[in-house]
């Protein structure tokens, strides 16, 4: 399986034993068209759609396509490359699975796919705010979800962190720990043994 020589591979490597494909955004239709029908590369299925955020670089995201051979049993990874607002073309007539892998991308990530006809989100829910998988989405995300008793509903709160949250001792539980629940009378039987052993040890030092 060759595929430097396909219009828009710009480059292939091996990692880790796996064949991969870097290949122009623009490309990535005709591309794709490519790898399912000649028959050199037969890849009928694309397993996976997924971004990698590198929020360092001038085109942050990496949009990875992992493909598969079932009747020559072999593997492909293709990646593109782009930002927050080059789309990237959507490949959803050529493999109609992919329409849930790029609404995961756009959700996730924030990647937009021209050409997809349900770009929308799938795992946040409709008004969430930013995409959560982006280095610098925060940890604590923006809002955070609870059942109000007085409304009887499910309501959004901005988050609010009190000072109590934002210091921590960083000491183990395990650690820190000294008496397990429902072991108070064995530490306490535990202490008074100790306790006399050291007693008795004082008194056969003395003279």
């Amino acid at each position: 399986m060759d595929v430097r020589t396909l219009p828009g591979v710009r480059d292939v490597r091996i990692e880790k034993g796996e064949i991969i494909a870097d290949a122009d955004r623009t490309a990535i239709f005709d591309l794709m068209m490519t790898l399912r029908d000649d028959p050199r590369f037969a890849f009928e299925q694309v397993m996976d759609i997924c971004g990698v955020d590198w929020p360092q670089r001038e085109q942050r995201f990496d949009v990875v396509y992992n493909l598969l051979s079932v009747s020559l049993n072999h593997r492909l990874r293709v990646v593109a490359t782009t930002d927050e607002s080059l789309p990237v073309p959507s490949v959803w007539t050529v493999w109609p699975v992919s329409t849930w892998w790029e609404r995961e991308a756009w959700d996730l990530f924030g990647i937009i796919f021209s050409g997809q006809p349900d770009l929308r989100r799938i795992l946040t829910d409709y008004g969430f705010e930013g995409h959560p998988l982006r280095k610098d989405f925060p940890l604590t995300g923006y809002v955070e979800v609870r059942y109000d008793e007085d409304r009887k509903a499910v309501v959004y709160d901005r988050v609010r962190l009190t000072q109590d949250f934002r210091n921590f001792d960083f000491v183990s539980p395990w650690e820190a720990m000294t008496t397990l629940p429902g072991d108070e009378k064995v530490f306490t039987e535990r202490a008074a043994e100790t306790k006399a052993d050291r007693a008795a040890s004082l008194r056969a030092d003395k003279p």
